[in-house]
């Protein structure tokens, strides 16, 4: 689907996660005149270069969930009510913010 969307996108970068780490998205995007910046998937031997600061300058939210994830308490949500759990990502939010 997102060679498909690719043909009406704007702008000077395509920003991805893991899942769109294929090479005919990356020469999709370049046919189009826009930068591949798509996380390498582990698997590869040889990835390609990833410009990590425009990464996680234009993908905050991805980023801010996998940093979130981190926390065991968050990620596995051992709490029994929906206010304790609420609690718990707020505190793991707030040790986030102040890092």
């Amino acid at each position: 689907m997102a060679e498909e969307l690719l043909v009406h996108a704007e702008g000077k970068a395509f920003i991805a996660d893991t899942g769109y780490d294929a090479e005919r998205i990356r020469a999709n995007a370049l046919k189009v005149e826009m930068t591949p910046v798509i996380h390498p998937h582990p698997s590869r031997k040889q990835p390609p270069a990833l410009d990590r600061p425009l990464y996680r300058l234009r993908y905050p939210v991805e980023c801010f969930f996998h940093d979130l994830k981190r926390f065991r308490a968050a990620a596995t949500r051992y709490d029994k009510t929906a206010k304790s759990y609420l609690a718990v990502l707020h505190v793991a939010s707030m040790l986030l913010w102040l890092r």
